[in-house]
């Protein structure tokens, strides 16, 4: 692994899902994704290489950025394309301007999970209050998943919705811990619960903080 680099997370989604695309859509800054896409998300350290490498992986390939974000410690970038190909080969022009490979990457964790039955109606309006995606009924089942790196939550929000007939609440990707919020029924969020756990625990890669 390089020394000058750290790279946090390097996650594929081979196809947005509709809901998943959607609430990217509220929230990017840049080229607007849709459903069936496909994305990458890559976090790194320093965070300011971010501007370098996107620029290199847009005029390499026609993958599009949708995100480059830089925060206190890190950054986060994103791109897709309609063509599988594409985002591979931008994944693949980043890796080597860093001098890294896809196992250098820190291997997610899930820090927590919280299932709530029957959300009180005052809870559903509190999270209302800030969520881009779809509204949170009182009564219904609630899964509340934190991962480290952060980046990684977008997988496991992606292949829960692959998974399970659920609601898209939100979804914070950026910072220490990452984290979604999604709804339905508690048959739906015990399914979509384990298809983000496993899809995370199938990622490979470095212990890292």
């Amino acid at each position: 692994m390089s020394d000058n680099f750290s790279l946090r997370c390097y996650c594929y989604l081979d196809r947005m899902q509709p809901q998943f695309a959607s609430f990217v859509g509220t929230v990017t800054q840049g080229d607007l994704p849709t459903e069936g896409m496909a994305a990458l998300y890559v976090e790194m350290a320093p965070g300011n290489e971010v501007f370098r490498v996107v620029d290199i992986a847009v005029k390499a390939t026609e993958a599009r950025p949708g995100a480059q974000i830089v925060e206190r410690e890190f950054g986060m970038f994103e791109v897709h394309s309609p063509n599988q190909a594409a985002v591979l080969a931008a994944g693949d022009v980043v890796l080597k301007r860093l001098g890294l490979s896809v196992e250098d990457r820190i291997r997610p964790q899930v820090v927590s999970t919280q299932v709530i039955t029957r959300v009180d109606p005052y809870q559903a309006q509190l999270l209302n209050r800030f969520r881009r995606g779809s509204m949170l009924v009182a009564g219904e089942t609630m899964l509340v998943l934190e991962c480290a790196p952060a980046a990684y939550i977008n997988i496991a929000c992606n292949e829960a919705e692959k998974t399970a007939s659920i609601k898209l609440i939100h979804v914070s990707s950026v910072g220490r811990f990452g984290r979604m919020w999604l709804s339905g029924s508690e048959a739906e969020i015990l399914t979509a619960k384990n298809a983000a756990i496993q899809a995370l625990e199938g990622i490979n890669g470095r212990e890292g903080a």
